[in-house]
Protein backbone atom coordinates (compact mmCIF):
# COMPACT_ATOMS: atom_id res chain seq x y z
CA UNK A 1 0.00 0.00 0.00
CA UNK A 2 1.40 3.39 -0.98
CA UNK A 3 0.43 6.41 1.07
CA UNK A 4 0.39 9.79 -0.60
CA UNK A 5 1.37 12.66 1.63
CA UNK A 6 0.63 16.30 1.10
CA UNK A 7 3.47 18.72 0.73
CA UNK A 8 4.97 19.45 4.14
CA UNK A 9 3.49 16.33 5.77
CA UNK A 10 5.91 14.01 7.54
CA UNK A 11 5.49 10.24 7.96
CA UNK A 12 4.27 9.07 11.35
CA UNK A 13 6.93 7.27 13.36
CA UNK A 14 6.47 5.51 16.69
CA UNK A 15 7.33 7.78 19.57
CA UNK A 16 9.42 6.46 22.48
CA UNK A 17 6.65 7.39 24.93
CA UNK A 18 4.11 5.34 22.94
CA UNK A 19 6.38 2.32 22.98
CA UNK A 20 6.91 2.81 26.71
CA UNK A 21 3.15 2.85 27.32
CA UNK A 22 2.65 -0.34 25.30
CA UNK A 23 5.40 -2.02 27.32
CA UNK A 24 3.86 -0.86 30.62
CA UNK A 25 0.39 -2.13 29.64
CA UNK A 26 1.77 -5.53 28.71
CA UNK A 27 3.72 -5.73 31.98
CA UNK A 28 0.60 -4.79 33.92
CA UNK A 29 -1.40 -7.55 32.24
CA UNK A 30 1.32 -10.08 33.12
CA UNK A 31 1.39 -8.84 36.70
CA UNK A 32 -2.37 -9.38 36.97
CA UNK A 33 -1.94 -13.03 36.02
CA UNK A 34 0.86 -13.49 38.55
CA UNK A 35 -1.19 -11.79 41.26
CA UNK A 36 -4.12 -13.98 40.21
CA UNK A 37 -1.97 -17.06 40.73
CA UNK A 38 -1.30 -15.89 44.28
CA UNK A 39 -5.05 -15.38 44.85
CA UNK A 40 -5.64 -18.90 43.48
CA UNK A 41 -3.03 -20.45 45.78
CA UNK A 42 -4.41 -18.66 48.85
CA UNK A 43 -8.14 -19.05 48.21
CA UNK A 44 -8.95 -21.64 45.54
CA UNK A 45 -6.30 -24.38 45.50
CA UNK A 46 -7.91 -26.32 48.37
CA UNK A 47 -10.87 -27.21 46.14
CA UNK A 48 -9.73 -26.56 42.55
CA UNK A 49 -6.65 -28.16 41.02
CA UNK A 50 -4.80 -26.97 37.94
CA UNK A 51 -3.15 -30.36 37.32
CA UNK A 52 -6.24 -32.55 36.85
CA UNK A 53 -5.54 -33.99 40.30
CA UNK A 54 -9.15 -33.78 41.40
CA UNK A 55 -10.80 -31.82 44.16
CA UNK A 56 -14.20 -30.76 45.35
CA UNK A 57 -14.55 -28.20 42.55
CA UNK A 58 -13.81 -28.52 38.84
CA UNK A 59 -10.21 -28.33 37.65
CA UNK A 60 -9.45 -24.80 36.51
CA UNK A 61 -8.03 -26.06 33.19
CA UNK A 62 -11.54 -27.27 32.36
CA UNK A 63 -13.08 -24.03 33.60
CA UNK A 64 -10.60 -22.08 31.46
CA UNK A 65 -11.46 -24.14 28.40
CA UNK A 66 -15.25 -24.01 28.83
CA UNK A 67 -15.92 -20.53 30.23
CA UNK A 68 -15.32 -16.95 29.23
CA UNK A 69 -13.23 -14.91 31.65
CA UNK A 70 -16.00 -12.40 32.40
CA UNK A 71 -18.40 -15.23 33.31
CA UNK A 72 -15.80 -16.77 35.62
CA UNK A 73 -15.37 -13.40 37.36
CA UNK A 74 -19.16 -13.11 37.87
CA UNK A 75 -19.31 -16.63 39.29
CA UNK A 76 -16.44 -15.98 41.71
CA UNK A 77 -18.14 -12.79 42.91
CA UNK A 78 -21.52 -14.41 43.60
CA UNK A 79 -21.52 -18.20 43.10
CA UNK A 80 -24.93 -18.62 44.74
CA UNK A 81 -26.50 -16.39 42.08
CA UNK A 82 -24.76 -17.87 39.02
CA UNK A 83 -24.45 -21.63 39.51
CA UNK A 84 -27.55 -22.43 37.43
CA UNK A 85 -26.25 -20.36 34.51
CA UNK A 86 -23.14 -22.56 34.61
CA UNK A 87 -25.30 -25.67 34.37
CA UNK A 88 -24.86 -26.82 37.97
CA UNK A 89 -27.80 -28.18 39.96
CA UNK A 90 -26.35 -27.08 43.28
CA UNK A 91 -23.65 -24.76 44.56
CA UNK A 92 -20.93 -25.81 46.99
CA UNK A 93 -18.65 -22.82 46.41
CA UNK A 94 -18.63 -20.23 49.18
CA UNK A 95 -18.67 -16.53 48.49
CA UNK A 96 -15.05 -15.58 49.07
CA UNK A 97 -14.02 -12.28 50.69
CA UNK A 98 -12.11 -11.10 47.62
CA UNK A 99 -11.74 -7.53 46.42
CA UNK A 100 -12.85 -6.64 42.89
CA UNK A 101 -9.16 -6.48 41.86
CA UNK A 102 -8.49 -9.94 43.29
CA UNK A 103 -11.49 -11.32 41.40
CA UNK A 104 -10.21 -9.75 38.17
CA UNK A 105 -6.69 -11.06 38.80
CA UNK A 106 -7.75 -14.63 39.57
CA UNK A 107 -10.17 -14.70 36.63
CA UNK A 108 -7.31 -13.59 34.34
CA UNK A 109 -5.13 -16.33 35.84
CA UNK A 110 -7.79 -19.00 35.29
CA UNK A 111 -8.36 -17.73 31.73
CA UNK A 112 -4.62 -17.96 31.01
CA UNK A 113 -4.45 -21.69 31.78
CA UNK A 114 -5.85 -22.76 28.40
CA UNK A 115 -5.02 -20.75 25.28
CA UNK A 116 -7.67 -22.54 23.20
CA UNK A 117 -11.30 -22.26 24.25
CA UNK A 118 -14.37 -24.34 23.53
CA UNK A 119 -16.19 -21.26 22.24
CA UNK A 120 -13.47 -20.78 19.59
CA UNK A 121 -14.65 -23.93 17.81
CA UNK A 122 -18.09 -22.48 17.04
Amino acid sequence: MILKMSKGQRPVTPQPMGLFLILMVSLTLSADIEEGKDVYLQNCANCHSITMAGGMGPDFNLVSYKRRRADVAKYIEAPGMHYRAFGYTANAMPTLPLSPKEIEDVSHYIDSLQPFKEWMKK
